[in-house]
């Protein structure tokens, strides 16, 4: 395959800027500068192509995670709000890549976008209990023990309208400021915001901090996102 090609089907760039990243010698292979756009590369001399000296992950699948900002809907289009998918760069957007799982409209923080359907089904699936951890700012009386062990011994939804709904024990950090940290190993709907209500209060912030080992970088901003290290990609995959 063409290395511009090759490099542009990975998500570094358009084919545009994926030439310029060439003209100024910031692709090597072993080593070696590569300039030319036409290269011939093969699959077993793409696992030594480097980029500003780091190793490039030629491959059909990407995994990125955004840091979802606040006042977006999870999703790639929509024709009246603002959505995660309008914050893919132009390059990205017809790599079939979409959110797996889902944050709430006003819910920010972590969120993994990735066109590997495979992983995004298993992850999906009621059958992966990887932790969540959520950042949690709410309204009412300070929490206390009392709903430390309510959560932990796997709680008993009962809500107007709805049959019970039994949930998985959960870790609940209190934490000053009328601020918590709640820990789960599944994602019902609204799960989060309906346990807190629950015990009479409201949620006034929700943000997820991780997914499973997965967190946002230092310094990363809402609506910047990073491609995953292959460390990361692992870590993901495993028991899901």
């Amino acid at each position: 395959m063409r290395l511009d090609k090759l490099l542009a089907n990975s998500g570094y760039g358009t084919r545009t800027e994926v030439k310029e990243m060439l003209r100024q010698g910031r692709v090597c292979l072993r080593g070696e500068v590569i300039r030319d756009p036409g290269f011939s590369i093969s699959e077993e001399q793409a696992p030594d192509l480097t980029l500003d000296g780091q190793n490039i992950r030629a491959g059909q699948y990407l995994y990125f995670c955004l840091n979802k900002p606040d006042g977006y809907l999870t999703a790639m289009t929509d024709d009246r709000l603002p959505c995660v998918g309008d914050l893919l760069p132009s390059n990205l957007k017809t790599k079939k890549i979409s959110p797996v799982g889902r944050l709430d409209f006003h819910t920010t923080g972590v969120l993994l976008l990735t066109n590997d359907g495979e992983l995004s089904h298993r992850l999906t699936s009621p059958k992966w209990h990887r932790e969540k951890a959520y950042l949690v700012t709410y309204s009412g009386d300070e929490l206390t023990e009392k709903e430390k062990v309510l959560f932990a011994s796997g709680m008993t939804l009962h809500e107007k309208d709805h049959a019970p709904e039994k949930l998985k024990p959960a870790e609940l950090q209190i934490l000053p400021d009328h601020t918590c940290r709640l820990i789960l190993t599944e994602g019902k709907t609204h799960q989060v915001k309906r346990m807190i209500a629950s015990t009479g209060r409201s949620v006034e912030t929700l943000h997820r901090e991780r997914i499973g080992t997965l967190t946002l970088k230092d310094g990363q901003q809402p609506g910047e996102m990073y491609a995953l290290s292959d460390e990361e990609i692992r870590l993901l995959k495993e028991d899901s």
